[in-house]
């Protein structure tokens, strides 16, 4: 837009109050703050685009959560907490849900949420979980045995007697899981949502873990911890730049009759690019689309690198894939025996892998670029399917 000169000084100066007052509203992730003119500081973000933080000069933290993809169909309200030091009275913006912090007691609901408090040694302020259906952490198995962390049941169908019985003083959430909040928001407990999964870059995914911190106070640790993800993460990304060969990689299996894929604006495709492979699924799509075989197999047939998830029961192995679909030996991948493969019963691969994206890059690039890993390498998450 042109901009038109004003001769009139006094019109002149109000503008440029007018701007001053825009640009402080600014939040750190690039989304405009509910407030601005008393703020005195916020949070460096690097990565994640789905929060940003103010500190007020009471020293309250206001914490503003929307979607990482700006998706406004699926999730049209954005989310806005004050984070007030325990035993302060200091007020609380209009708009803003109060917290007191640190959270000492709270109900996770997914493995990526689990991540973050397995990262900042924080088990004990977890009391609740959704289940534990490919849970490999031994310590939390244990807290889920003796009682010290409760079953709350899946969306859907929670145990509200269990979530009360837990004293939960704040409760972590997907808002967009299928549903079955209704019941957990009429015990008044505050729902706080962690959209670490719609980031569109590992290290984006990664930094919620200050999120988290920012709630049971760990902010300085969450700090240093991602810090160190980060520096080791664009470490290995600038060697691998530096290659000429680029092999392509496609994800997933055939479940019910149809094949779902992670889109290639998904933080697994980022993954894959910066480990130096090319991702077959170009599209925008970040959560995942399902395809019909015939359709993934035109786009799959001679990729190099087959990456596979998966909670199997015992070895899983290529008679083990073919049982589970014939077609699968006409993929080129599947002949070379170039399936990339990581078992949920046998690693962490949930419960830790959101915030290690360094290690998960490290298994990869094992893999498409041995040479700059060495032969004494040993992967945690992913390897080759013998």
């Amino acid at each position: 837009m042109q901009t038109r000169w004003i001769d009139n000084t006094l019109c002149g100066v109000l503008m440029l109050c007018v701007c001053a007052l825009a640009s402080c509203r600014q939040g750190s992730a690039g989304r405009a703050s509910r407030v601005g003119a008393d703020s005195i500081g916020g949070m460096s973000l690097d990565y994640a685009k789905g929060f940003s933080v103010k500190t007020l000069e009471s020293g309250v933290r206001l914490v503003d959560v929307a979607d990482p993809q700006q998706d406004e169909d699926k999730m049209p309200v954005s989310y806005h907490f004050a984070l007030v030091e325990k035993g302060s009275q200091a007020d609380v913006p209009e708009g803003y849900t109060r917290v007191e912090v640190p959270v000492e007691r709270t109900i996770v609901m997914t493995m990526l949420q689990l991540s973050n408090f397995t990262a900042l040694e924080a088990h004990d302020v977890v009391k609740g979980i959704t289940g534990t259906k490919n849970l490999y952490d031994k310590d939390i198995r244990k807290r889920v045995e003796d009682g010290r962390m409760v079953k709350i049941g899946m969306e859907g169908n929670f145990d509200t007697e269990l979530i009360l019985a837990a004293q939960p003083e704040v409760i972590f959430i997907s808002p967009f899981k299928r549903g079955g909040y209704d019941a957990i928001q009429e015990t008044g407990i505050t729902l706080v949502p962690h959209l670490g999964y719609k980031e569109a870059h590992p290290l984006g995914q990664a930094e919620w873990v200050k999120y988290v911190g920012l709630f049971i106070g760990k902010e300085k640790e969450a700090d240093s911890l991602f810090e160190g993800i980060k520096q080791r993460y664009l470490a290995l990304a600038e060697r691998v730049a530096a290659t000429d060969e680029r092999p392509t990689v496609f994800s997933g299996e055939m479940h019910g009759g149809n094949w779902f894929a992670v889109g290639g604006k998904n933080h697994l495709a980022q993954m894959f690019r910066d480990a130096g492979a090319d991702y077959i699924l170009k599209d925008d799509n970040t959560g995942g689309v399902p395809i019909e075989y015939e359709q993934m197999y035109a786009l799959a047939a001679h990729a190099d690198y087959w990456r596979i998830l998966n909670s199997y029961p015992g070895d899983f192995s290529y008679e083990a894939l073919k049982a589970s679909e014939p077609r699968n030996e006409l993929f080129k991948a599947f002949k070379q025996k170039h399936v990339i493969y990581c078992n949920m019963k046998q690693t962490p691969y949930y419960e830790s892998s959101p915030v290690r994206p360094d290690v998960v890059l490290a298994d990869l690039v094992a893999i498409f670029h041995p040479e700059l890993m060495g032969a004494d390498y040993q992967p945690q998450y992913y390897q080759l399917l013998k």
